[in-house]
């Protein structure tokens, strides 16, 4: 019988002979010293403990260093005689930010995207317009941009955004210093700008564009009523173009209606499928048991899209205003993506910038509608309700530890709370959105029916299982999904280890100190590697026979692996 490691390995037990790195603590800070020109083109801001060499080659972009600086110049109605510095701010998972210093103390910044950010075009052009359209028409505070070019015919000899320079903190940096009062201001501010941003109805979904944009490449969008500078296009998202899926002609919008939205993915999987469709070991290695480490062909992934086609219609909302098509921030999993700074005359904390707007989408609200990750609570609290305010305990009987534990607990639930109760009020029909009772049964279908095939046949099988048992609230007609009790047994099976599997990630990765994709800074890489050598050889010793021991060695995690097969 195959034994999951969670079931058999004290797990929890073993991790105590690790000192663990929370995955908050974790953050990617980087100095703005000046660079010799390969570190201007390489990532230096931290290692991987897997695929190291793989993630380190994506990241290297070789430009003009000379050209930049002229253009740069250029875009700000200056001299390059005026630089005085071009320094590596940021490296992001993207792109990289350089920071350029004038001689009279003005600081701008260059953007320049990694070499693996696709479609590098659509997506670059994509973002510029859409930053100038929410900060020029909608009012958002966002850096405005100077000069851009979405390809690399240029003197730089790369794609780059030059943009104004915010001085602020990452929200993530500042989170510490708050109490209730900060906490409540901010999250308030966030609600207030997300109303900013998603009180604009477009007529359809996808990305937004400048015309011209678009034109250049051969592409029509459709033109925003009240700009036609602007347009919308096809989607950026990286699941509709991620490797060999950019080679496809397959349309990416614009959608006219949530149907359309809601299809494109699954269309551009059967079609990936179809031409390079291949079985494959599930991506995720700690999975791989699940599948008794075998590969998995696509033939029942392919028929589990095929399904999901068929009720696609039917998990559109009644109601027209949750089809209606917004924009909000593409990656709010990040609370550094929110710059804030404290204010001149009250010392108050402000939110004085949203960054990195790569990826962007307009997409039904319904689709859209969501708790940003940062803002949500644990799911394990029992003692939080969503709907009442949290109060700290009494401060007797406890120690300056205990009493710090509970602050963080309270901020936590206080943030949710706050969330929840700021979008009931100014933002009613993100609430009616993100309150639906089918809201997370359309989104997991949604997102599963666009993730590319990746050797998982469990996510999107799920959610079609959960769909036909909640049919009745979905449509009046009968469920055209029919499973067997054979089938809904090993789905039960396969979610069960599913929450295994996940289990047994969170915690090795917390015990080396490492983030989800195996990034750790530059001072933690060699230790780092040393644990999870130590781990794999310790984890090792708990199986009994060499088949089990030989699967496990093969599929270990945090080991190097080829990646060619799943792009």
């Amino acid at each position: 019988m195959r034994r999951r490691l969670s079931a058999h390995v004290p797990l929890k037990g073993f991790l105590h002979h690790f000192n663990t790195t929370s995955l908050r603590a974790i953050r990617r800070t980087f100095k703005t010293a000046a660079h010799p020109p390969n570190e201007l083109f390489d990532y230096t801001s931290g290692r991987w403990i897997f695929n190291d060499a793989l993630r380190l080659s994506e990241r290297r972009t070789v430009f003009n260093v000379t050209g930049l600086r002229l253009l740069a110049a250029q875009s700000v109605g200056r001299s390059s005689s005026d630089i005085l510095s071009l320094t590596k701010l940021a490296e992001a998972g993207f792109n990289r930010c350089f920071l350029i210093t004038m001689r009279d103390g003005f600081k701008m910044v260059a953007r320049l995207p990694y070499v693996y950010n696709r479609p590098s075009y659509h997506v670059l052009a994509s973002e510029v317009a859409t930053m100038d359209y929410l900060r020029g028409v909608v009012g958002m505070p966002i850096p405005e941009v100077y000069g851009y070019a979405a390809n690399n015919k240029n003197l730089a000899e790369t794609e780059y955004i030059f943009m104004e320079y915010v001085h602020g903190t990452p929200l993530g940096a500042a989170w510490s210093s708050f109490g209730e009062r900060e906490t409540v201001s901010l999250v308030r501010q966030l609600v207030h700008l997300e109303v900013k941003m998603m009180g604009v109805e477009f007529p359809a979904g996808g990305s937004l564009y400048y015309a011209r944009d678009l034109e250049q490449v051969g592409d029509q969008g459709i033109p925003l009523p009240d700009d036609a500078r602007f347009c919308i296009g096809p989607d950026v998202r990286r699941s509709l173009w991620q490797g060999r899926r950019s080679q496809l002609e397959v349309s990416r919008g614009p959608y006219k209606m949530m149907e359309e939205a809601l299809v494109r993915g699954a269309h551009k999987e059967l079609a990936f499928l179809e031409r390079f469709g291949q079985p494959l070991l599930p991506f995720d290695r700690a999975r791989r048991a699940m599948y008794d480490y075998q590969e998995q062909h696509p033939s029942e992934f392919v028929e589990n899209l095929n399904r999901y086609l068929l009720i696609a219609p039917s998990i559109v909302p009644q109601d027209s205003a949750l089809r209606s098509f917004r924009i909000r921030h593409p990656d709010l999993t990040h609370e550094n993506n929110i710059l804030v700074s404290r204010t001149a005359d009250s010392d108050e904390w402000k939110i004085c910038s949203l960054i990195d707007w790569q990826h962007a989408s307009i997409l039904p609200i319904s689709l859209l509608a969501g708790i940003p990750p940062f803002m949500r609570n644990r799911r394990n609290d029992r003692l939080f309700d969503p709907k009442t305010r949290p109060v700290p305990p009494p401060d007797a009987d406890r120690n300056d530890d205990v009493r710090a534990q509970d602050m963080q607990e309270l901020l936590s639930r206080l943030k949710h709370y706050q969330y929840l109760k700021d979008t009931e009020e100014l933002n009613p029909l993100h609430h009616i959105a993100l309150t639906e009772p089918q809201r997370e049964l359309r989104r997991g279908l949604f997102k599963e029916s666009y993730r590319p095939w990746d050797g998982e046949t469990f996510r999107l099988r799920r959610w079609l299982v959960q769909a036909s048992e909640e049919w009745d609230a979905l449509a009046a007609h009968s469920c055209p999904l029919v499973f067997d009790s054979e089938y809904l047994t090993e789905t039960s099976r396969l979610r069960e280890e599913e929450a295994d599997a996940d289990f047994d990630t969170t915690y090795c990765h917390e015990a080396v100190g490492c983030a989800s994709d195996g990034w750790v800074p530059n001072e933690a890489y060699q230790e780092a590697l040393a644990k999870s050598k130590k781990m794999k050889a310790n984890f090792m010793a708990y199986f009994d026979t060499a088949e089990e021991q030989g699967n496990f060695s093969a599929n270990w995690m945090f080991d190097d692996m080829s990646e060619d097969p799943y792009m």
